[in-house]
C-alpha cells in the first residue's frame, strides 16, 4: 500500500514538472519571438550597431516625409504663405533643423595611450568621459558657436550625451572614441571659452598628467549637418488622480 502510493505521488510529481517546464517553454518561445533572448557571448556591441542601424533609417524616413510636406507646401498658392514660410526657415535655421557652414574649431578627445597605465591609480583616470564632453560643448555654446557638432552629428538644446560602457550615446546611436567636436563661430571667442571654462581646464590639467589626447584646430570650412532627430519636448507628468 505504501509503494502504490509513493508510485502515485512520483507520477504527479513528475507531471507537474512537466507542466511547468511546457509553460516555461511556451513562454519563452512566445516572449523572444523566435530570437536568442540571451545572445551568445553577451557581446553588447552588435547589439549597439542595430540600434545605430534602425536609428539611421528612421532619421532616413523622417527626412523624406519632411521633403515631401515641404514641397507641397512651396506648390500651394496662398496669402501670407511666403512670409510663413520665410519665417519658418529662419526658426529652423535657429532651431539646428538646417545645414550650416563656416569657419570655427575641431576639438578631438581620445583615451590615454596603454602606456599611461602605470601613473594612473584607477582606470577611469584613463578615458574620456561623459562629462569632459559636455565641457567642451558646453564651452563652445558659451562662446556663441552659431552650430556644434560631436561625431558628425547636429547638437542642439535638448541633445542627450550619456556614458554606455565605453562609449557615449547621442540621440541613440553610440560612438567610441576618438570623439570629435566641431563648432561654428568667430574662433577667438570660442578659443577663449575654452580658456575661461574650468572643466576643461580640469581636462587639461588630465591631459599632462596621465596624457590623454586633446588636439584643437582652427577649419574654415566646417559644415554641421541639419539635425534629424526629435525636437518635441518629452517630461515626466506628475499624476492627478490622487
Amino acid at each position: 500500500m505504501a509503494a502504490s502510493t509513493r508510485s502515485r505521488a512520483w507520477r504527479i510529481g513528475a507531471l507537474c514538472v512537466s507542466v511547468v517546464a511546457g509553460y516555461a517553454f511556451v513562454s519563452s518561445a512566445v516572449t523572444s519571438r523566435g530570437s536568442d533572448l540571451r545572445p551568445a557571448g553577451g557581446d553588447i556591441a552588435p547589439l549597439l550597431q542595430d540600434r545605430a542601424r534602425e536609428v539611421e533609417l528612421k532619421r532616413a524616413s523622417a527626412t523624406s516625409l519632411e521633403e515631401q510636406i515641404a514641397g507641397l507646401s512651396a506648390a500651394v498658392g496662398a496669402p501670407g504663405l511666403d512670409q510663413l514660410i520665410s519665417a519658418g526657415d529662419i526658426a529652423a535655421r535657429d532651431a539646428g533643423i538646417v545645414e550650416l557652414s563656416g569657419s570655427g574649431l575641431r576639438i578631438t578627445l581620445t583615451d590615454a595611450p596603454r602606456s599611461a597605465d602605470e601613473a594612473a591609480t584607477d582606470p577611469n583616470q584613463l578615458v574620456v568621459h561623459q562629462q569632459d564632453i559636455q565641457g567642451f560643448v558646453n564651452a563652445m555654446w558659451a562662446g556663441g558657436a552659431r552650430a556644434v557638432t560631436l561625431q558628425g552629428q547636429r547638437l542642439i538644446s535638448t541633445s542627450g550625451i550619456k556614458c554606455v560602457g565605453s562609449t557615449v550615446v547621442i540621440d541613440g546611436v553610440p560612438y567610441s572614441p576618438p570623439y570629435v567636436i566641431e563648432a561654428i563661430g568667430t574662433t577667438s571667442r570660442l578659443l577663449n571659452a575654452l580658456d575661461r571654462s574650468s572643466q576643461v581646464e580640469v581636462y587639461r590639467e588630465y591631459v599632462r598628467r596621465y596624457s590623454l589626447g586633446l588636439q584643437t584646430e582652427i577649419d574654415s570650412t566646417i559644415t554641421a549637418p541639419a539635425y534629424t532627430g526629435r525636437v518635441d519636448l518629452r517630461h515626466a507628468e506628475v499624476p492627478t488622480d490622487g
